[in-house]
C-alpha cells in the first residue's frame, strides 16, 4: 500500500477514487475510461502544483520517506557484479552502512553508502541508517583498497546522523568520523559524493569529502534536524509543533537548491515528480549518469591535482571577516 505525507492527502484522495472507478472496470454495463482519464489529469495537475511549492520541512519529510530508494536499491538498478565487503577489521561490521566493488557502465568502481532499512525488523538490524565507528572504520578500509587498486569512489549518503550511544562514544565515534574527514581529504582517486535522501551532521560528513557533490532534487543536508534544531531554539525537551520544525527548517537553509547557491555542492539531479519513490528506474538512470559524467572529467586528473583542488574546494565554503587589531 503506497503511503502519503500529510501534504499529499488531496493526492490520495484522488488516486483512491480513480482505484475504486477502475476497480468497476470489469462490468459490462459501465464505461469509466473518460472519468478516470479525466481524474488522472486533476491528479498530474496538482501533484505539479504541490511538488513545485514545497517548503523547506516538507522536503526533510519527503527525504525521509519509507518508500524512497536506499544505497542497495540503486546499486541493483545501475549497477552490475556487486561484491559487498564486510567488517573494519577492527570490532565487527555495521550494517548501517554498506560498501562493494561493482561496474558500472563497464567502469570499475568502489561504492559505499548508508542503509536505512525497510519494515521493522531490518531498521532495528540497520539501526535505521544510524552508523557506529566501526561503520566508519569499514568504509575508510574499502575507500583505501580503491585508492590501492586505482578505482574511483562512489558515496550515497542517506542517515539522520552517527549514532550517538554511549558504546559507540567509548568505541571512539568522533574519532572515527574525523580520521575519515582527514582521510578522504587526501585520497588519491576521484570521490563522488550523491545526497539521496538525508545528510545529517557528521553522520553525512564522514562519506561526504569529495571532488562532485550532488543532491537529489528533494534531498536534505544540514549540520543538525530541524527537530534537534528546534529543541535548542525554543528550549524545549518534547511537544514541539510542526510550525516550529518548519521555522528551523527554514533557518537551517538545508534543501539541495540552498546548497546549490552556496555553492556546496556541484548540481541538483531531479527526480520523478512526486519524489524518487514514485519512479526509482528513472532516478537510478539520472544517478547513474551524472557519475559516469564525474569519472570522465576527474579521470584524467593525477592524484596529486585531484588533492590540490579537494582542498581548494573545501577552502572556498564559508565566508569570514578579518578584524584589525
Amino acid at each position: 500500500m503506497r503511503y502519503y505525507l500529510e501534504f499529499e492527502k488531496p493526492i490520495e484522495e484522488l488516486e483512491l477514487k480513480i482505484e475504486e472507478l477502475k476497480s468497476l472496470s470489469n462490468r459490462e454495463d459501465m464505461d469509466i475510461t473518460s472519468a478516470v482519464k479525466k481524474l488522472e489529469k486533476k491528479v498530474k495537475g496538482l501533484r505539479s502544483e504541490i511538488f513545485s511549492n514545497l517548503t523547506p520541512w516538507q522536503k526533510t519529510l519527503l527525504a525521509r520517506h519509507p518508500d524512497r530508494p536506499y544505497t542497495l536499491d540503486y546499486i541493483d538498478m545501475f549497477s552490475e557484479d556487486f561484491i559487498e565487503l564486510h567488517g573494519d577489521r577492527r570490532f565487527s561490521d555495521d550494517p548501517a552502512i554498506v560498501g562493494g566493488l561493482t561496474t558500472i557502465n563497464g567502469v570499475h568502481v568502489m561504492i559505499i553508502g548508508h542503509q536505512k532499512g525497510r519494515g521493522t525488523k531490518e531498521r532495528i538490524y540497520r539501526n535505521f541508517g544510524q552508523s557506529q565507528p566501526e561503520g566508519y572504520r569499514k568504509a575508510l578500509r574499502l575507500m583505501k583498497l580503491a585508492e590501492r587498486f586505482k578505482k574511483p569512489i562512489i558515496t550515497l549518503i542517506d542517515t539522520p546522523g552517527a549514532y550517538p550511544g554511549i558504546g559507540a562514544e567509548e568505541r571512539g565515534q568522533s574519532e572515527a568520523i574525523a580520521t575519515n574527514l582527514m582521510e578522504m581529504s587526501k585520497m588519491k582517486t576521484p570521490i563522488i559524493s550523491v545526497v539521496i535522501g538525508e545528510g545529517g551532521s557528521g553522520g553525512a560528513l564522514a562519506l561526504g569529502v569529495a571532488d562532485r557533490i550532488y543532491m537529489l532534487e528533494h534531498s536534505v543536508y544540514s549540520v543538525i534536524s530541524p527537530e534537534g534544531c528546534a529543541a535548542i531554539l525554543w528550549k524545549k525537551d518534547g511537544d514541539l509543533t510542526p510550525e516550529e520544525f518548519s521555522k528551523s527548517a527554514d533557518a537551517l537553509k538545508l534543501t539541495a537548491q540552498d546548497l546549490l547557491g552556496f555553492k556546496i555542492i556541484d548540481g541538483i539531479i531531479p527526480e520523478p515528480l512526486g519524489g524518487a519513490h514514485r519512479n526509482p528506474e528513472a532516478i537510478a538512470k539520472n544517478i547513474s549518469e551524472i557519475i559516469m559524467q564525474s569519472i570522465e572529467e576527474l579521470g584524467s586528473k593525477s592524484g596529486g591535482k585531484l588533492i590540490d583542488e579537494r582542498y581548494k574546494r573545501l577552502r572556498r565554503i564559508g565566508s569570514f571577516d578579518v578584524a584589525e587589531a
